[in-house]
């Protein structure tokens, strides 16, 4: 007994610590990406133009031309992180996230739709997107259900959906002008270009009633990962459980693809991230959404003064998707090695 009274509160400690340092990592490269750019702004009169008092200058570029995509890339890591770590311990599958699956292809197909057939752009895309990821994330629900849903089963059944919504979107863009297609292969990189406070408005809108929602039904997920019958055991409705946690995972990933485009691999690499932060092999959202958050924080800034040069800023997913891409790599290594042994 009193080993297990240390444990858990060592375990405490260091859930502690670990959210404490990426909360202050974050907050940090926030405040470097306010000071960073063509105009270079040291840090006391960031925080001055943060308490309202900064000139008339630097008032325009941190609070007009910086923080909405600062705050939007927030947002947007923090609920691709959450909705990463879901799907991954719901399907008990470390392959397992929104872009890997499906949904955010059907959030690609939807926005491209809009874009190359109506001409939309703005608001309409971003919902567009959002309604696109959660009708597909229902079709997969569907085509998975067999007296129940099992993850292997539905990540099978959404890498099969993502493939055929992606050749979908690689013939619309085929068949589009060069000038339109440009423009959709931008948004189907994800980028924060060009964001502005309205899209940062709506994803903290958005967040605001998902996150709560979020973090209270993700308490089952340490007993979803005992299994369905010791689950059942300890009272939980599973198929309930399951479905809502996934309705929320989609809504997130939708909000955050309706705001950036699809941002490749955040969702990805957050969850594991934070898992070995943690080293407890349980899963826990906070440090999650903050892993997230730092991920695409340091990714954006990285498209933007990697190439300071450039006429044309790089999308924030090609740098996600260079680190993303060997991760993935790695995991399946790793995962052919342990069948083999």
């Amino acid at each position: 007994m009193t080993t297990l009274v240390a444990t858990r509160r060592r375990n405490g400690l260091r859930y502690a610590v670990v959210l404490a340092g990426l909360t202050a990592a974050v907050i940090a490269v926030l405040i470097f990406a306010l000071c960073f750019g063509r105009y270079p702004i040291g840090v006391p009169d960031v925080v001055a133009t943060l308490f309202g008092r900064g000139t008339p200058r630097t008032d325009y570029v941190v609070l007009r031309l910086r923080m909405p995509r600062a705050l939007t890339g927030l947002l947007v890591g923090a609920a691709l992180g959450l909705a990463g770590l879901i799907f991954q311990n719901i399907l008990r599958n470390p392959l397992a996230s929104p872009d890997v699956i499906g949904v955010t292809a059907g959030s690609s197909l939807a926005a491209l739709l809009c874009i190359t057939v109506f001409g939309a752009s703005g608001f309409v895309v971003s919902t567009a997107a959002l309604a696109g990821g959660l009708a597909t994330a229902g079709l997969i629900y569907l085509l998975a259900w067999r007296r129940g849903i099992t993850g292997h089963r539905l990540a099978l059944v959404g890498i099969g959906v993502a493939a055929v919504l992606s050749s979908i979107v690689s013939y619309l863009i085929t068949r589009s002008d060069t000038e339109i297609a440009t423009i959709a292969l931008f948004w189907l990189t994800g980028s924060l270009n060009g964001v502005g406070w309205a899209e940062a408005a709506t994803a903290a809108a958005f967040l605001a009633v998902l996150v709560p929602v979020a973090l209270v039904l993700g308490r089952v997920l340490a007993a979803l990962q005992l299994g369905d019958e010791v689950a059942r055991g300890l009272g939980l409705r599973v198929e309930w459980c399951r479905l809502g946690l996934l309705a929320v995972a989609v809504a997130l990933a939708g909000v955050a693809t309706a705001v950036a485009g699809p941002v490749a691999f955040v969702a990805f690499v957050s969850g594991p991230i934070s898992v070995r932060l943690l080293r407890t092999g349980r899963p826990s959202l906070l440090p999650a959404a903050m892993t997230g958050a730092l991920v695409t924080l340091v990714a954006d800034l990285a498209a933007q003064h990697l190439f300071s040069g450039a006429v044309l800023q790089l999308p924030m997913g090609v740098v996600t998707g260079a680190v993303g891409a060997p991760y993935l790599l790695y995991l399946l290594a790793v995962a052919n090695r342990r069948t083999r042994a």
